[in-house]
C-alpha cells in the first residue's frame, strides 16, 4: 500500500526537501529581488549618508542661515575646538559654559594653561570621549580641546540709543552719544576690531543688522581683546529704519565712504551725538544706507590705495572724533563753562 504525502512536503508528493531544477538554488520569495536601489545618502555606509547628517545638523544649529527671521541670539551654542585656539579663547575672557576635554589626553603646556584658566574663572572642566568631541564640533580638529560657548545676549538698537540720550541729556553722561552701526559687514573679525576700537574711545555701542551680518562669534570675541564685555552690540531689525529713528531721537547719522561731501580732519559734527555707519570694504555703503545719512565723510587718503579696511576706518574716526570733542571741553574750560564736561 503507497504511503501518503506528507503535510508540509515542499515539493509534490516526493516527499524531498529542497530545491528543484529551474530555482537557481533559491526560492521563490529569494527570486522577487531586493527593490530599487536606495539614493546614497540613505545608504549608512555611503559617504553621501555623513554629509547630510552633517548638513542637517548645521542646519538645526544654525537655523538663520536658511533664510526668514534671524534668531542669532537664540542660537546653539558655538564651539572654539584646538590647543591654541581654546587657551586664546580664555586668555580674551571670552564667555564660557564648559571646557570640554578628552579623556586620556595628552598633557601639554597649552593643556595645562587651558585647564588653568578654566578653574581660575570657575568654568566647568567635563572629561568626553573622542567621538563625543568629535560630535560637539562637527568633525573639526579639536586636539583633544574644545571650549563651549554661550550664544551672544543682543541689545536691541532703538532701546540702547534712547536710554543713552536720555542719560546725556540729564548729564548722566560725560561725553555726547557715539555709536558705530555695520552695513554689510560679514567678516566676524573686523566686527572684532571695530569692538575694539569702539572701546578704546569710549563709543556707547555697536549696531549690527539682524540678517547678512557679522554677529558677536567666539571670532569676533577674540578680536575685540575682551572688549566685547565692556561695548554693547545691539541688533537692529532693518539697520535703514534704524537709523531714521536715530534722527528723531536726535543723533546725526555719519557715513563712511570714498568720495563723500565732507572731508574727516575737523568735522563740525563731532561734537554732537553721532552715529557712524561703515560699509564694508570694496562695496562702501549701500544706496539707501547713503540716503539715509545726513552726511558721507571721506577720509583722505594716498591715491593709489582704493579703500580702507573698515575697522582700520572707524578707528581713525573714531580718533577724529575724540580729538574734536577734547578741543571742545578745552574751549568750554576757558570760557568758564561746564568744564570738563565732554
Amino acid at each position: 500500500m503507497a504511503a501518503a504525502p506528507r503535510s508540509g512536503s515542499s515539493r509534490g508528493n516526493s516527499g524531498k526537501k529542497g530545491p528543484v531544477k529551474g530555482t537557481g538554488g533559491l526560492g521563490r520569495k529569494a527570486l522577487e529581488g531586493k527593490g530599487p536601489t536606495p539614493k546614497a545618502e540613505d545608504r549608512i555606509y555611503h559617504k553621501a549618508h555623513r554629509t547630510k547628517q552633517l548638513s542637517e545638523r548645521s542646519s538645526a544649529k544654525n537655523p538663520g542661515r536658511s533664510g526668514g527671521r534671524n534668531t542669532r541670539s537664540r542660537h546653539a551654542d558655538e564651539t572654539v575646538a584646538g590647543r591654541n585656539s581654546v587657551v586664546e579663547a580664555l586668555r580674551a575672557a571670552i564667555p564660557a559654559k564648559a571646557l570640554h576635554v578628552a579623556t586620556r589626553i595628552e598633557m601639554d603646556e597649552r593643556v595645562r594653561e587651558a585647564l588653568k584658566l578654566a578653574t581660575e574663572r570657575g568654568v566647568p572642566v567635563m572629561e568626553n570621549s573622542k567621538p563625543e568631541l568629535d560630535r560637539l564640533t562637527d568633525d573639526a580638529v579639536h586636539q583633544g580641546l574644545v571650549l563651549q560657548v554661550p550664544p551672544y545676549e543682543y541689545a536691541d538698537a532703538l532701546t540702547l540709543a534712547r536710554q543713552t540720550m536720555e542719560k546725556w541729556e540729564k548729564g548722566y553722561l560725560t561725553a555726547p552719544p557715539l555709536f558705530i552701526a555695520l552695513d554689510s559687514i560679514t567678516d566676524p573679525r573686523n566686527l572684532g576690531a571695530i569692538i575694539r576700537s569702539a572701546s578704546a574711545f569710549s563709543a556707547h555701542g555697536v549696531v549690527v543688522p539682524a540678517r547678512r551680518s557679522a554677529g558677536v562669534t567666539a571670532t569676533a570675541w577674540k578680536t575685540s581683546a575682551g572688549a566685547a564685555v565692556r561695548v554693547p552690540v545691539a541688533q537692529a531689525g532693518n539697520l535703514n529704519t534704524m537709523l531714521q529713528d536715530f534722527k528723531k531721537l536726535g543723533i546725526f547719522v555719519l557715513g563712511l565712504d570714498g568720495g563723500g561731501d565732507r572731508s574727516l580732519p575737523g568735522l563740525p559734527l563731532a561734537t554732537d551725538p553721532v552715529c557712524l555707519v561703515v560699509g564694508s570694504e570694496g562695496k562702501g555703503l549701500s544706496r539707501l544706507v547713503r540716503e539715509n545719512c545726513d552726511q558721507i565723510i571721506s577720509i583722505p587718503i594716498a591715491s593709489d590705495m582704493e579703500s580702507l579696511n573698515a575697522s582700520m576706518a572707524v578707528g581713525i574716526s573714531l580718533y577724529e572724533i575724540a580729538i574734536q570733542r577734547a578741543g571742545s571741553r578745552l574751549g568750554e574750560s576757558a570760557e568758564g563753562g561746564p568744564g570738563g564736561q565732554s
